[in-house]
């Protein structure tokens, strides 16, 4: 019993040294103290080890300690050793990668990354909130958009953005909501933007790319941070004004992910341009699926700049480049369109071949050439986070609330379907990428509109919001079943099916993404000390590097015991002692476990890239699994914020709980997934024991409380409108959304009758078929009052409209047929 409270007192001793990251004096001192307890015990405490082998071994331990305390010593025995090492192995980091990892800021992926969050710094993200004017422009002019767009005839029927919607847009200056109100735009903050191009997509994501495009990553963002003033003074309020359409070329056929490998290449030269000798670049580019090229009147160019004649005196390689060059241009070829998944926003390719640009046109003019790559960088880490995050989470919003609404309106078996557990099961998914999409969308427009350029949570948000918007249109288009398949007028699901894949595919493919950008990237710029210790290992000033190397290296050594002993105790006692913030009540339970979790985090992503090194980047099953990981922490972290920031609404309490208890789940399975396949055994059996103590005891969130927050959305009221917040809403029953708010208002007042109408149908008393009034029959036999058989019928008319499916001519669906033709079918 003594041996076992001594142990007791050892590990509790090393815990709390190794999470206040003790200096090592300190541990030595405290390893000679155990020791000496060990070995003459206490007036109340018997000796356990007195002269044995282990006291030798603790003695030895703290004498190790205590020299390796001692600066000189600690400099040649390790420090010097290791930084000679890895100095010869360690891979520089290229002038890409660079600028790639320096583009963004860091934040709150570093606290995760940290293994112990600062809640204060959660907290410190504003709350979602918009300005008079931002608001305004939501509800007046944006709501107007959305009435004017008529999904079917722009998909389907013209395949093309209609004139009238190309002016409105333009003269509202939608596509200046990125420029600042100085050079003629509106100024609007990231978070208004996400929210005027999510409305716009839950009405039509054509219309919504469109507007999206200009105020993303291209010329407009590119100007107003890097342009020279006459730049600015000549595009950017033409560009605020729709009187310039932008586009930007940066994929090639041989260089799509792996950007920076283009082949479009620009050489510096001198040649006559408009009657003058001028410094100038000669182009050859082969770009395609850029969006809004067929209609660009200016293309943003990024290409590979070379000086062989050293006219520029800053060496032959130049770098990346970014040129602002006006379509109707000589030699750019520009104006064929792809069909993209069959949507019908303007996408197409551009070609030029030794095409001469003055220098001026260079975004920064001389000033800017090879800069073009961290230019983009910069601009996507911020751009990243708000435009595909805002279409993905206005989809899944509107997907809920129509498949919640059709799933109470139609009946099967006597009964609303959404009351049947095989369909309450995709509804509650529903809920959840509903609630979880706007708590990572709104929680980091806040951060950009803060100045924040989280480059790891813009890619993590991209990824996750598109695969989860991928999940919610399949599983809307099961609770709709045929109604959802047949295309036409009255399909309000197809043009987010097609509209899809295109988001998963762009600014950065989703596997992409996932496996080589969030945990890669994450890794060493949000990591507390690797970041440091390559700088250090970089550094050409050999003292200067050791010396930030020994800073960097005892630090991670510390981080890295922290995470080792505090992984290991918070698993041990379930996370029960893990910080929480004092505010937070009802949700403490989560914040101890989003804790425990990131511990778990840190510790399997220090190892992770510890042993794999260089060859992290092969290892992309381990690298996606981490960031799915880092993911999941993530979004639980934006769960809580958005529940404190909506004012704890005790309604939404049980919604908060199921995407928490979703979202440990997932994070367990991903480092389950990380620790099962690590590719070296030893570190295997190191983690398993650390993460996994107790097992992997996480387990889905429960059908009971799946049924009870599916039952929380079927009605209208606050947590049906508060879950599908800043979406376009109509109750005209003239509108294919309208038509299905105004239906389920209806079914809600007659349930009463509707539930007496089935119960007489199923004891025989009233027959329903097609040959008979069924609604009559039973009003005139006293099941219904006339007022209630009148509101029924009225109900029967609206329902039938809900599920009906559209048909068309053979004509219409098969134009190549002749009239003739086309009637012999239909006879036939």
């Amino acid at each position: 019993m003594s041996a076992l409270i001594f142990l007791l007192i050892c590990f509790a001793a090393l815990v709390i040294l190794a999470l206040s990251e003790a200096p090592l004096f300190k541990w030595a001192a405290s390893v000679a103290a155990l020791t000496l307890i060990a070995q003459y015990g206490l007036p109340f405490y018997e000796p356990i080890l007195q002269f044995s082998s282990g006291a030798w071994a603790g003695w030895g331990l703290a004498a190790i300690l205590a020299l390796l305390s001692l600066t000189g010593v600690r400099q040649r025995l390790i420090i010097t050793p290791a930084y000679n090492a890895l100095k010869k192995i360690m891979p520089r980091v290229s002038d890409t990668e660079r600028e790639a990892l320096e583009a963004g800021t860091i934040g709150w992926d570093a606290e995760l990354f940290s293994g112990n969050p600062d809640w204060a710094r959660l907290r410190d993200v504003s709350p979602m909130s918009l300005s008079s004017e931002e608001r305004a422009f939501l509800d007046g002019p944006t709501d107007e958009l959305c009435r004017m767009l008529d999904d079917w005839d722009i998909r389907h029927t013209r395949r093309d953005i209609p004139e009238d919607v190309w002016t409105f847009i333009t003269g509202h200056g939608f596509l200046g909501m990125l420029i600042s109100k100085d050079h003629g735009g509106l100024g609007f903050s990231p978070q208004a933007q996400s929210l005027i191009i999510g409305k716009i997509a839950t009405r039509c994501p054509d219309a919504a790319v469109v507007v999206m495009v200009p105020n993303s990553l291209g010329p407009g963002e590119l100007i107003e941070r890097y342009g020279t003033d006459e730049q600015k003074s000549k595009y950017l309020e033409r560009l605020a004004q729709g009187k310039e359409i932008p586009c930007f070329a940066l994929t090639g056929p041989t260089s799509g992910s792996d950007a920076a490998a283009m082949r479009d290449i620009g050489v510096v030269c001198k040649e006559t341009f408009e009657g003058r000798e001028t410094l100038g670049i000669r182009l050859t580019w082969d770009k395609r699926y850029i969006t809004l090229a067929p209609k660009a009147t200016l293309l943003g160019l990024a290409f590979h700049l070379t000086d062989p004649d050293g006219l520029l005196e800053k060496g032959e390689d130049i770098g990346i480049t970014v040129a602002l060059i006006p379509t109707a241009h000589k030699g750019v070829e520009i104006g064929r369109r792809h069909l993209p998944g069959g949507v019908a926003f303007p996408n197409g390719p551009t070609q030029g071949r030794d095409v001469f640009v003055p220098m001026e046109w260079v975004v920064g003019g001389v000033s800017g050439v090879g800069q073009g790559w961290r230019m983009l960088m910069e601009c996507l880490a911020e751009g990243r986070a708000i435009s595909l995050p805002a279409t993905s989470t206005s989809a899944a919003k509107a997907l809920l609330r129509n498949s919640t609404a059709y799933a109470r309106i139609r009946k099967q078996f006597g009964l609303p379907i959404a009351f049947m557990e095989g369909i309450e099961e995709p509804l509650a998914r529903l809920v959840e990428t509903a609630y979880v999409c706007e708590a990572g969308r709104s929680v980091t427009a806040s951060m950009v509109s803060a100045g924040e350029k989280p480059s790891v949570i813009s890619a993590l948000l991209k990824y996750q919001t598109t695969e989860r918007m991928r999940r919610a249109v399949n599983d809307a288009f099961d609770i709709h079943g045929g109604r959802a398949i047949c295309d036409g007028p009255s399909n309000y699901l197809q043009s987010a099916y097609q509209a899809m894949p295109v988001a998963i595919t762009v600014e950065g493919a989703n596997i992409l993404t996932r496996t080589l950008i969030t945990f890669a990237q994450g890794a060493l710029r949000s990591h507390p000390w690797l970041y440091k210790e390559v700088e250090a290992l970089q550094n050409d000033d050999r003292d200067r590097g050791l010396a930030d190397f020994e800073d960097a290296f005892c630090g991670h050594v510390s981080f890295a015991t922290a995470n080792i002993f505090g992984a290991l105790y918070h698993n041990m006692t379930g996370g029960h002692f893990a910080g929480a913030p004092s505010h937070a009540r009802a949700t403490k339970r989560w914040y101890k476990q989003l804790a425990r979790s990131a511990r778990n985090f840190a510790l399997v992503a220090d190892l992770t890239v510890a042993s794999l090194g260089g060859g992290l980047k092969v290892k992309q099953k381990i690298t996606g699994r981490l960031a799915d990981a880092l993911s999941e922490l993530y979004l639980l972290s934006c769960i809580l914020k958005r529940f404190e920031d909506d004012g704890q609404p005790a309604s939404d309490l049980k919604i908060v709980d199921y995407c928490a208890v979703n979202c440990l789940y997932n994070f367990q399975q991903a480092l389950k997934g990380v620790i099962d396949n690590f590719p070296i055994a030893p570190v295997r059996v190191i983690l398993r024991p650390l993460v996994f103590p107790l097992g992997a005891r996480k387990r889905p969130a429960s059908d009971r409380l799946g049924k009870e927050i599916v039952r929380a959305v079927l009605q209208p009221g606050e947590v049906r409108d508060r879950l599908t917040r800043d979406i376009f809403i109509t109750d005209d029953p003239a509108d294919l959304q309208g038509l299905l708010e105004h239906t389920l208002a209806k079914v809600m007042e007659a349930q009463d009758a509707d539930k007496k109408l089935e119960k007489a149908v199923r004891k025989g008393i009233v027959k329903r078929t097609h040959m008979n009034d069924w609604i009559s029959d039973a009003e005139k036999q006293n099941v219904i009052s006339s007022a209630e058989a009148k509101a029924l019928k009225e109900l029967e008319g609206l329902v039938a409209r809900v599920i009906a499916v559209d048909h068309f001519d053979p004509a219409e669906v098969t134009p190549h047929l002749k009239k003739s033709d086309s009637e012999s079918l239909a006879a036939e």
